[in-house]
């Protein structure tokens, strides 16, 4: 069987669970490339969940 995939706010859900945990990891690590690159995640995590946010907004309108 194939898994379902998960609907767009359970995939919000966890682009936003996401972007606070890099977002904490980002403030928490000590190394500035470190810190860098779970910023980087932590914005594109954002970036996703507000795509997927237009997208429910389009669907809906």
């Amino acid at each position: 069987m194939v898994p379902e995939e998960p609907t767009p706010e359970e995939r919000r859900a966890e682009f936003a669970e996401r972007a606070e945990d890099e977002a904490a990891r980002a403030d928490e690590a000590e190394e500035p490339a470190e810190r860098r690159a779970h910023a980087r995640r932590a914005e594109k995590a954002a970036y996703l969940e507000d795509k997927l946010a237009e997208q429910a907004e389009a669907d809906r309108g």
